[in-house]
């Protein structure tokens, strides 16, 4: 793996993608990138930004290669970085017939793969054969609107092989972006996972006019309840308190940046499901996290107040204030 001369492949044209190959374009002279649409990447081309998201961000594209094919990206690069929903993996890797076993994958993907309840790592290794060693995580407090406004942000790159996380961390380092090096892919990529599911409880609590206080106690409920989650899955020694896990939820559940507190805002507010999705027009990955979470605690049992909350509204209709209520008097007990 040599960054210098490796090719980057980026798979995903939205806000993240966009954020994640400005990153890369200031440390490497050129990169692959895949749009599914055509019409969208001549848009690209002839305006120099991405149509669709951080237009603010201008590229020089004679350093960017465009791919509608995602066999031939796959190909023509040594290094893959993921950044669509995790919702859409399965549809845009069905047409993969290219090997990924010798490629070096980092995962922007803070969501889970909902068909079958598995984190972006676990989904590569069980349908690609892709070797857990060769897979690195990108987690943290990272919106892409910041990235875009080059304003100072931290990342953790997440991963089993020192080296090679080392090598990812300099693919997206910059004046602007920090990074540090972990090696829990499972705790990093799980705790990105519930970090949504509870931005949308905290956006539904704001939707419903609870205050700051109320919002506070909530967090610190929420780290706890995510700490007790990654410790049963995967029980290894981490600090929770580290940017990867408290810092990525504090950001997703305050930020006005947040499309998952966005979502749950909207459903406090009395929108429906749909009501809000077909609004946004944008994917709060909490929804589809938020059931997937529950499946999997079916396994573990452990106690989940704020995410089954989420649930039990997102999935069984029942009524976010009286669902709220329940959950305030919950977490006023002591845990």
């Amino acid at each position: 793996m040599n960054i210098k001369t490796d090719k980057v492949g980026v798979i995903g044209s939205g806000s993240w993608a966009t954020a994640i190959s400005k990153m890369l374009l200031e440390n490497v002279n050129e990169i692959n990138w895949f749009f599914r649409k055509p019409e969208i990447t001549e848009q690209f081309i002839k305006d120099g930004y991405n149509p669709r998201y951080l237009r603010d961000v201008e590229f020089d594209t004679s350093r960017i290669t465009f791919y509608n094919d995602i066999n031939k990206i796959v190909e023509d690069s040594d290094i893959l970085v993921l950044a669509v929903p995790s919702a859409f993996l399965p549809k845009i890797f069905n047409e993969l017939k290219s090997d990924l076993k010798n490629k070096y994958i980092l995962s922007g993907i803070k969501g889970i793969v909902s068909e079958e309840n598995l984190l972006v790592v676990e989904y590569l290794n069980r349908h690609f054969d892709v070797p857990f060693d060769m897979v690195g995580v990108i987690s943290g407090p990272c919106h892409a609107e910041e990235v875009a406004q080059e304003k100072l942000s931290y990342l953790t790159i997440a991963g089993m092989d020192e080296d090679r996380v080392s090598k990812f961390a300099q693919l997206v380092e910059s004046d602007y972006i920090y990074t540090t090096l972990s090696d829990d892919i499972w705790g990093t990529e799980y705790s990105a996972v519930l970090k949504n599911v509870i931005s949308i409880a905290a956006g539904i609590a704001h939707g419903l006019r609870y205050g700051d206080n109320f919002q506070a106690v909530l967090i610190s409920r929420a780290i706890q309840e995510i700490k007790r989650f990654v410790d049963a899955v995967h029980p290894i020694d981490r600090d929770i308190k580290s940017p990867a896990y408290l810092g990525d939820l504090l950001v997703t559940a305050y930020s006005q940046f947040s499309r998952n507190r966005m979502f749950g805002t909207m459903i406090g507010k009395g929108y429906s499901v749909k009501a809000a999705q077909w609004e946004m027009n944008m994917i709060a990955e909490g929804y589809y996290a938020a059931k997937s979470i529950h499946a999997i605690n079916q396994h573990y049992g452990v106690s989940m107040p704020i995410s089954d909350t989420v649930y039990t509204i997102l999935y069984e209709d029942t009524s976010p204030l009286r669902a709220v209520a329940k959950l305030a008097r919950k977490l006023g007990m002591n845990s």
